[in-house]
């Protein structure tokens, strides 16, 4: 049997496509299986506003994305001006007067409250109180998450 220039591009486009995929599954992020942060070992970087401390961004089992950051906030800042984007996040306060704009009205709390910014929902969050402000967010993309 003879090979023969269409055999040729055959396996060509063949040999192609499995690197492509072999370097697409190698780009992809791991899937996150169990994991803990301990509060004393999370890694702080210092911000113009307070400090930043960035646990996760990676897909699960089920999500596309999980993103989890916690934030400080010095008195009298903000974190950022009022805005939307098209993931859902949660917002819990560990500590710190805030307030925040969520359903189109400002409402002020406290540690231990949750906030649910809604997809394409217009939110933000300052710090009114006297001391410093932390609070962590969990943001999850998952299909269903709108593409902006």
């Amino acid at each position: 049997m003879r090979i023969g220039r269409r055999d040729l591009i055959v396996a060509g486009l063949a040999a192609a496509a499995t690197w492509s995929a072999a370097a697409l599954a190698q780009s992809a992020p791991a899937i996150l299986g169990p994991a803990v942060w301990d509060w004393s070992a999370m890694p702080v970087k210092t911000t113009e506003v307070g400090a930043l401390r960035d646990l996760v961004r990676q897909p699960t089992a089920t999500l596309d994305e999980l993103e989890m950051h916690v934030t400080t906030l010095n008195p009298g800042t903000t974190s950022h001006p009022p805005h939307t984007h098209p993931n859902e996040e949660l917002v819990i306060i560990r500590e710190g007067t805030v307030e925040v704009l969520n359903g189109g009205t400002w409402k002020r709390l406290g540690p231990g409250s949750v906030i649910f910014n809604a997809s394409n929902s217009p939110h933000a969050l300052r710090n009114v109180g006297s001391g410093p402000t932390t609070y962590h967010v969990i943001n999850w993309k998952t299909p269903a998450t709108p593409k902006r």
